[in-house]
């Protein structure tokens, strides 16, 4: 049998492409486990844990993209570990990777390095941005830093609509987008582990 997982890191994102390309793989899209608002680098991921506990021996463990999975290889290397324990193999777009092979251990090592990579990439570009945003002049952002972080966290709860946000902060579209980023920016450099 098939197990499907999704995950996107916003609540406002839709997972509904990863869901309709795991069918294509021929899982059931009750057998479909996703996680919402959760970033590929958090350990707390019910929608994984459930999809791994219902997997069984035999079963194929169906994610889309590596990345869906883990951002690190730390943390690939443990849900694979977990996924090798109970005798399932992993498909990432299609492919199915043996853990228990020492060429799919090789080869799932190597991509859980290269998503790393990548997301410090990111990470390493959003610093920058940071530091160059400081040193930029222009005009301030009217709300202070707890304020963005009250913003971003309802923007992600996706219950109000983008017209509500703007008059209940008096923000424009723009200005209201930019503090949503720049929020999770903030939120993002908090999470940095200190060099």
């Amino acid at each position: 049998m098939k197990i499907g997982y999704a995950r996107v890191s916003t609540a406002a994102q839709d997972s509904s492409i990863q869901v309709e390309l795991l069918a294509k793989e021929g899982v059931g899209r009750d057998r479909v486990y996703v996680d919402h608002g959760i970033s590929g680098r958090q350990t707390q991921r019910p929608g994984l844990d459930n999809a791994i506990n219902a997997a069984r021996d035999g079963d194929v463990f169906c994610v889309t993209k590596l990345d869906r999975l883990s951002r690190s290889a730390k943390d690939l290397h443990e849900t694979v570990g977990r996924l090798t324990d109970k005798g399932v193999a992993l498909s990432i777009d299609g492919k199915i990777y043996d853990p228990t092979h020492p060429m799919g251990k090789m080869f799932i090592g190597v991509l859980g390095l290269m998503a790393e990579f990548e997301s410090d990439l990111i990470r390493s570009r959003t610093r920058d941005a940071v530091a160059a945003a400081g040193k930029m002049k222009g005009r301030q952002h009217k709300l202070t830093p707890e304020e963005r972080a009250y913003l971003l966290q309802t923007y992600e709860t996706g219950q109000f609509r983008i017209e509500t946000l703007c008059r209940n902060t008096g923000l424009k579209r723009s200005a209201l987008y930019a503090n949503i980023e720049l929020a999770r920016t903030e939120r993002d450099a908090e999470r940095l582990p200190a060099l």
